[in-house]
């Protein structure tokens, strides 16, 4: 999760990652053709899925619509409107630290900048007891994520992850889950290390014994090296140095184990950007690197940051360029890449296209998951009503419409799913997927400039690529095409050549294609 300020005019949120890094999308390249050769002998891995976190979206809304439109590919009415499911496999659970319960006359210090809807209620009341079925704990509470959560899960959402943002209260410094002073100090109190894996763990036990849902990893940290989470925060937040982050691996793995839970990883840091990151893992021994066996990076750096850098840290390296069976898992001794969560406060969608567009093509994640669905100001896939309502108690919001964003992102989602092999290809305008199974190819192409540009899908290499050919359309923007479906295009002597209008997203479905033996 980001971190917010209030916009000193009308309250917008705006992103604070790094004051070096603009939220501002840059100006639009110049128009150019281009060839994308597809090369299936050099894969990336299998494809996990795409994904959103829940909070804090879900914490209010928690209804069946909007649960089919993330988590399936139906057509769904939102608000007069029948829109494409984005087809999200990927949940990601945020374990609240707030109560207003006290503890031993001590009670949880709360920012005066703190949004309403962003503190979310945590289950662990007090430090008296670790049984989740003695009164210490209150399953009862932050019912509504939890409920989206199990609709997830119902509608097919196979991949659920359990974050925190910031331990319970009572176990910080301060007793404010907004963070310590200024932001640059650790919360955590000391002799609470083991407690706040003691608290991730149960969850994750709890829910697989009465949620009737199981989490197949914890992330017990969110932008921890950031230096952001202070006490006067406008959400829940809290800073952990390299050290106590190498220290809360092993106590969570030690945890979960003691749960039963074995077979669920544990994934580190959650870092806000790319560079942060491969900082982050550089500082962690050999020994926490064999405990964490998934790695999650936030999109914050936008164009900027070492993602190649990253990808060759945690192991990518030893996959990409291999002749590898299409379908077949990530060389031994890398590590699962995820980007775990991306957001920008552009609409259109033409920098959400840019940024996944170089994701895939340097750091090869294998899943992608977008911060917020429902979101105010431009950060949402589908827009919160009035752009200020976040700054008021649950229940003033209104979902609004889809943004153009919604509708780019659907062009990757719904066609780019999971179990898809990702292929290499020499253009990062273009992403190449392939389903094995159905012998169908997906060909994502981006023209990201202002005039029209011509793109030359090279399928060559492929023992066959017959087709027929789908194509969908999505303008960026206001105008244009939204998720429009077409049976123009073809395959002519291993070439798919198609126009692509100006800052449009095309896809493309050929069957029929083969691999060389």
């Amino acid at each position: 999760m980001f971190c917010v300020l209030l916009a000193e005019s009308i309250g917008v949120p705006v992103h604070n990652v790094h004051m070096s890094v603009s939220a501002a999308s840059p100006p639009a390249r110049t128009a150019a053709n281009w060839t994308a050769v597809v090369s299936p002998s050099i894969t990336y891995g299998v494809w996990d899925g795409w994904g959103t976190s829940l909070c804090w979206w879900a914490a209010e809304f928690d209804g069946d619509a909007i649960a089919d439109l993330a988590f399936t590919t139906r057509r769904v009415n939102m608000s007069g409107t029948l829109l494409p499911g984005l087809g999200l496999n990927i949940a990601r659970y945020n374990a609240g630290a707030s109560s207003d319960r006290p503890v031993a006359g001590a009670s949880m210090t709360t920012s005066p900048k703190m949004m309403p809807t962003r503190a979310i209620e945590g289950f662990w009341l007090d430090w008296y007891d670790t049984d989740p079925a003695s009164a210490s704990w209150n399953w009862t509470k932050d019912h509504s994520q939890v409920e989206m959560l199990r609709k997830a899960a119902a509608r097919g959402a196979d991949k659920l992850q359990l974050f925190s943002n910031s331990p319970m209260w009572w176990m910080c410094r301060n007793h404010n889950p907004s963070g310590f002073g200024d932001g640059s100090e650790d919360n955590l109190q000391s002799w609470n290390h083991r407690q706040h894996a003691v608290y991730l763990a149960t969850i994750a036990g709890h829910a697989a014994t009465t949620w009737g849902v199981s989490f197949e990893s914890v992330e017990p940290f969110n932008e921890p090296a950031s230096d952001y989470w202070g006490s006067d925060g406008t959400q829940e937040g809290c800073h952990f140095g390299r050290e106590v982050q190498s220290d809360l691996v092993l106590l969570m793995r030690q945890e979960l184990d003691a749960q039963g839970l074995e077979d669920v990883r544990v994934a580190v840091s959650d870092e806000t950007d790319y560079d942060t990151a491969l900082a982050t893992w550089n500082s962690f021994n050999q020994t926490v690197r064999d405990v964490a066996s998934a790695v999650n990076v936030h999109g914050y750096q936008y164009e900027g940051g070492q993602r190649v850098a990253l990808y060759e840290a945690v192991g990518g390296k030893q996959a990409a360029g291999r002749k590898q069976a299409v379908g077949g898992k990530q060389a031994v001794g890398g590590k699962r890449l995820w980007n775990s969560e991306y957001g920008d406060g552009d609409a259109d969608g033409l920098r959400l296209a840019r940024c996944l567009l170089l994701d895939f093509a340097q750091l090869h994640p294998t899943a992608w998951v977008y911060w917020q669905l429902l979101n105010a100001g431009g950060w949402g896939l589908l827009t919160l009503l009035p752009s200020d309502c976040e700054y008021y108690p649950r229940g003033y919001c209104t979902i609004g419409p889809a943004a153009p964003k919604y509708f780019v992102l659907a062009q990757f989602s719904r066609h780019i799913r999971p179990g898809m092999t990702i292929l290499g290809t020499d253009a990062e305008q273009t992403v190449a997927a392939y389903d094995a199974e159905a012998r169908r190819l997906v060909l994502v192409s981006a023209n990201l400039a202002d005039e029209v540009s011509t793109v030359v899908h090279d399928l060559s290499a492929f023992a066959a690529a017959r087709g027929p050919v789908l194509r969908w359309s999505t303008t960026a923007g206001a105008a244009g095409d939204k998720y429009v479906e077409s049976h123009d295009a073809a395959v002519v002597d291993g070439r798919l050549v198609a126009t692509v209008p100006a800052r449009t997203v095309q896809t493309f479905e050929v069957e029929n294609v083969r691999l060389a033996s």
